[in-house]
């Protein structure tokens, strides 16, 4: 299904036109447009250059894809690119999804492959903000930036749950080693993928708001000034988790050294207390007369003395907390 919305005077008038009348559509400089290709094909992109007149150069990277989040400027339109973040919980990993867009004064164009980007998402947030529409095509690429920013939010809340169920089963008496370092492996690779997508929407954002009055209505700026706040919000969140997420490592192994130093006082202290009668016995062994030597009172003397020293020596290391 085509999916495409006309505006005329701040109210959308139409849905679903096809392509080819895009140009019509956008005629009056009292309408602007959205129009969404999916899996475009070489004669539509060819199409919407033309009618358009978009760059060569931002044309190929929408169709090449895997680029960095960036805005580009050019002399008719604005290019600009983001990724789409979502968590799935049972295999901690972070998906990204890519999308495409074209800005002019009178029309938004959006490129995207597959159904990853959720494009339903940034219809509702139009239809929720729809006494913003009068702004035109400033409107339509804000409700893009919002929902991919919102995304941002969603996520980072996620991992940052994660993070804090991972700090129960680190301190968890019972040791999961194995679990700690696989989910902090993967919360860390996520992480490392989200700011990757994250930290360049703020030189996506910053100069749309200095440098773009021509394409972009004014009377949007402050939209704008809030998606640059919410950018720093998400970047700097983003470095904490990180930061955090090499603490826990740091901790679990401090954790491990210090179970393994308690190991090694047990087994010390142990190997002390049973070298008591082993010496004792050695010594009452030997085939010599000694004192005591064939006589009862020597067994119970030396029975007597491994019972004494080692319990005294027991004593000692459960008092010094060895044992």
């Amino acid at each position: 299904m085509t999916l495409s919305r006309q505006y005329r005077d701040g109210a959308l008038v139409s849905e679903g036109f096809p392509l080819d009348q895009l140009e019509e559509n956008i005629a009056s400089g009292k309408n602007f447009v959205w129009f969404d290709l999916k899996d475009p094909t070489e004669d539509e992109i060819k199409l919407v250059q033309e009618e358009l007149d978009l760059h060569v150069l931002a044309i190929e990277d929408s169709l090449r894809g895997r680029q960095r989040a960036k805005l580009e400027h050019y002399d008719t339109h604005l290019y600009v690119n983001l990724y789409q973040a979502r968590f799935d919980h049972e295999t901690l990993e972070l998906q990204l999804a890519e999308i495409a867009v074209f800005v002019t004064k009178h029309a938004v164009i959006t490129v995207r492959r597959g159904d990853e980007f959720d494009i339903d998402a940034v219809k509702r947030r139009w239809d929720e903000s729809i006494e913003l529409s009068q702004y035109g095509a400033a409107f339509l690429l804000w409700g893009i930036l919002d929902v991919v920013l919102d995304g941002y939010f969603d996520v980072i809340q996620v991992l940052d749950d994660e993070l804090e169920e991972l700090e129960d089963i680190l301190f968890d008496a019972k040791a999961q080693d194995t679990t700690i370092q696989k989910r902090s492996y993967s919360l860390r690779k996520a992480l490392v993928i989200l700011r990757r997508a994250a930290v360049p929407m703020r030189e996506v954002i910053n100069p749309l708001l200095k440098h773009n009055g021509d394409i972009l209505h004014n009377d949007m700026m402050p939209y704008y000034q809030d998606l640059y706040d919410h950018t720093m919000r998400v970047a700097d969140w983003t470095d904490s988790l990180r930061d955090l997420v090499t603490t826990l490592l740091e901790t679990n192994l401090t954790l491990q050294g210090n179970r393994m130093n308690l190991v090694m006082k047990k087994v010390t202290s142990w190997a002390a207390i049973i070298a008591v009668p082993t010496a004792i016995t050695g010594f009452y062994g030997q085939n010599i007369p000694y004192p005591g030597f064939a006589q009862e009172w020597g067994f119970w003397f030396s029975s007597a003395a491994i019972v004494i020293i080692s319990g005294g020596l027991y004593l000692s290391f459960k008092k010094r907390d060895w044992l």
